[in-house]
């Protein structure tokens, strides 16, 4: 029976209870309160669950439409089919075990996280908040539940937490990279003192088959660790650009033999189609092959992981149309899928396992391919490989100073009796450098740091100095911005011999002072060469 209200008075009430219900009598047909709940219960933007759970059931009293949504039920769904906390709704069965001793124990959970099924199958991240009380034997509880979609939330996290550990990553490289540094200068030095000395050796007249044989070892032997320290240098150390006239042919030449042994291990077969005539790009050549380098190692990842094996192939070819020169990779791996491809050179977006990948290798790639007026572009279906094609720009621009190229041994004509001073700190290396001068017709001396050289330039004259860039005391920067103050015509004619360039401020220096330099370690007719070149 409807509840009846008075009709207020038309006089002021005389008492507290007259005002009282004359205050109710404005009140216009109120609902009731379960009536308000029930609104409530339906309009409620988080699941709303009712039921008894045990070890082996879940069973539902009540279910709202929210809750219906998050777990991809219809609005028609019955309530009681809606089994938000079933054992097959839980992606880890554990954690239902924990969940039920949890409320068993302390009767509630606050924002307790979970990962669930929903209905088809997908997996969706929950924040539960409920109160539970025994409901029967075998540890039994009624729960009611508040739960709530935090999906996109956990993915936030995630990402920023994965961001974070990049980051870490970032700082340990370019650590790792300082370090790296100064030990291949400690590596380079006694790689050039076995060099020049096994070059000295070779003069020697006569040798039998067995010891030039030995000799030719220790040389190619030594070429090699040498290959392996710039290598480190070129791939852990972050490079200013220097850009000079590029065979792209040689430079794929040179990264598929940096991966030649990891391809025997894994059972990659390449195959390459390298264009003859291929004309030269204005390029860095280091950043090219670190871009040839991370799409070779991305190719031959997809294939050993796929399928344990792999065909690699590289193609080159000149695009006359367009004047560029076209560098293709392909591989017959899982291929790319069709929406996966607009994300593959974003920033930190990988599709191998957490830890296996950056997921920064292809943006460095476009960075780079980009910075040099390039494009590259990918095209893949999905399970039929991927090709990724680098086009870069032919350009006759003039060469930038660049270090001497290596050559066999052949001494140039030395300018007989030319002084000149060779600074080195590393004894041995300097022995073999001051003998082989002294060979070639020079007249040669010797001082262990920049301070000793620039004492003895001030008492004699030379025509050419030889200088190591890393010395105690006073290094090779400074001494140069001495003698350039002091003597500038001689400083024109230093020659820097260096086992640390990529990405320090030596490599800077190098290209601001123009000055002829030498990466350790070097061949003794490379540097008669520059001296020769030098003084003439």
């Amino acid at each position: 029976m409807e509840r009846q209200f008075p009709e207020p008075h038309a006089h002021a009430p005389a008492a507290s209870g007259e005002m009282s219900r004359g205050h109710e009598s404005r009140i216009p047909h109120p609902e009731s309160r379960e009536r308000a709940l029930a609104r409530l219960f339906e309009a409620l933007p988080q699941g709303v669950y009712t039921g008894t759970l045990d070890d082996d059931r879940c069973e539902t009293s009540a279910a709202n439409p929210h809750l219906k949504l998050i777990f991809g039920y219809g609005s028609e769904t019955a309530e009681r089919d809606v089994r938000p906390f079933d054992r097959d709704r839980f992606v880890d069965p554990q954690a239902r075990v924990a969940l039920l001793e949890r409320l068993v124990a302390d009767g509630s959970v606050v924002d307790y996280l979970l990962r669930l099924r929903r209905a088809d199958g997908n997996a969706v991240w929950v924040e539960v908040t409920a109160h539970a009380e025994p409901a029967g034997p075998r540890g039994a509880v009624r729960v009611e539940a508040l739960l709530r979609d935090v999906s996109e939330r956990k993915k936030l996290d995630d990402e920023t937490r994965d961001i974070y550990h990049q980051l870490l990553q970032a700082e340990k490289m370019a650590a790792l990279g300082q370090t790296i540094s100064g030990v291949a200068h400690e590596l380079n030095n006694p790689l050039a003192t076995i060099l020049t000395w096994a070059e000295r050796l070779t003069e020697t007249r006569p040798l039998d088959d067995q010891v030039r044989r030995g000799i030719e070892t220790i040389l190619s032997e030594s070429e090699r660790a040498a290959r392996i320290v710039r290598n480190l240098l070129t791939f852990a150390r972050k490079r200013q650009t220097t850009r000079a006239m590029v065979d792209i042919n040689q430079v794929v030449r040179e990264t598929l033999a940096l991966r030649a042994y990891e391809q025997r291990m894994t059972n990659v077969t390449v195959l390459d189609a390298l264009a003859a005539g291929l004309p030269q790009v204005f390029a860095d050549g280091h950043q090219v092959q670190q871009v040839l380098l991370n799409l070779i190692i991305n190719a031959e990842q997809a294939m050993v992981s796929s399928h344990g094996r792999g065909t690699l192939v590289v193609r080159t070819w000149h695009d006359a149309q367009q004047e560029s020169v076209i560098l293709e990779i392909n591989d017959d791996g899982p291929g790319i899928p069709e929406d996966l491809q607009p994300k593959i050179f974003d920033p930190f977006f990988t599709t191998k396992e957490v830890g296996k990948g950056t997921g920064l290798g292809l943006t460095v790639a476009y960075a780079i391919v980009q910075e040099h007026g390039g494009r590259i572009r990918l095209e893949s279906q999905n399970g039929k490989g991927a090709s990724f094609y680098v086009e870069l720009p032919v350009s006759g621009a003039k060469l930038p100073p660049a270090p001497l190229r290596r050559a066999n041994f052949d001494a140039p004509e030395a300018i007989v009796g030319a002084s000149v001073l060779v600074v080195e700190d590393e004894a041995h290396l300097a022995s073999a450098v001051v003998d082989a001068l002294t060979d070639a017709g020079y007249l040669v001396d010797h001082a262990q740091d920049g301070e000793e050289a620039l004492a003895k330039i001030k008492l004699q004259t030379f025509d050419a100095v030889v200088c190591d860039l890393k010395m105690p005391r006073v290094d090779g920067q400074t001494f140069y911005r001495l003698l350039e103050a002091a003597t500038p015509g001689l400083a024109k004619r230093v020659i820097f011999v260096t086992g640390d360039v990529a990405g320090t401020d030596a490599e800077q220096f190098l290209e601001e002072s123009g000055c002829r330099w030498l990466a350790k370690p070097f061949r003794l007719g490379d540097l008669l060469r520059a001296v020769r070149d030098t003084l003439s």
